[in-house]
């Protein structure tokens, strides 16, 4: 089953910044009284308790006072700047995580689908085990074989080793029973079947 993970910032903190976003930018100016904790949970649509968090965390950081019975007092702009700064770069790492791990999960189906392919290919190629007890070879196509760009009829492949392709991986395909217009593209990997010394003539066949 794919589970996709998904990164949020707490609530009580996105309140905490954005309040220190207010103060840096003198919406809110030093000294200032801001509004008591449960008018700020009513503006923000949360909790008191989330309200009082959000808070604590400015308080923390010096960006306000708490002073019992003075309300929260706006305290310093420099300190919110740094506290926004934090926040950013934080934020950046969790959004470098979420790319980290997303790209982790795409490679990860990618590579059980090229293992559920492969099986099918084996599974398929069962019906030839009366006449070939033999499992499929498989070989690269590099750039330093003569027939790049030709088809497998062009270069009369099984006439010339005597095995027979049963399919091609190419990129993230797998192409099965490619048939005798397929071409022979760099870095492909060919699937065949043969006798015991098939691999060997398709090996010197490619590559004289």
């Amino acid at each position: 089953m794919d589970k996709k993970l998904k990164i949020v910032r707490p609530v009580y903190q996105q309140i905490a910044a954005d309040i220190a976003s207010k103060i840096a930018t003198g919406q809110y100016k030093i000294g200032e009284k801001i509004y008591a904790r449960s008018l700020l949970a009513s503006q923000y649509g949360v909790s008191s308790e989330t309200a009082r968090r959000a808070i604590c965390i400015l308080s923390d950081v010096n960006i306000v006072d708490t002073t019992k019975g003075s309300g929260v007092i706006i305290k310093s702009c420099e300190n919110a700047i740094k506290f926004l700064k934090q926040y950013d770069d934080i934020k950046t790492i969790n959004d470098l995580k979420k790319d980290i791990l997303c790209s982790v999960e795409r490679q990860t189906n990618e590579n059980n689908y090229l293992k559920e392919k492969l099986i099918e290919l084996i599974d398929k190629t069962e019906r030839f085990k009366s006449i070939n007890p033999f499992m499929p070879f498989e070989i690269c196509i590099r750039k330093e074989t003569p027939y790049m760009g030709k088809t497998i009829a062009d270069i009369n492949f099984w006439h010339n080793t005597s095995a027979t392709i049963i399919a091609i991986k190419r990129d993230d395909s797998l192409i099965m029973s490619p048939g005798p217009y397929a071409l022979l593209c760099e870095n492909d990997i060919f699937y065949f079947i043969g006798d015991k010394n098939c691999y060997e003539r398709v090996n010197t066949y490619l590559y004289p």
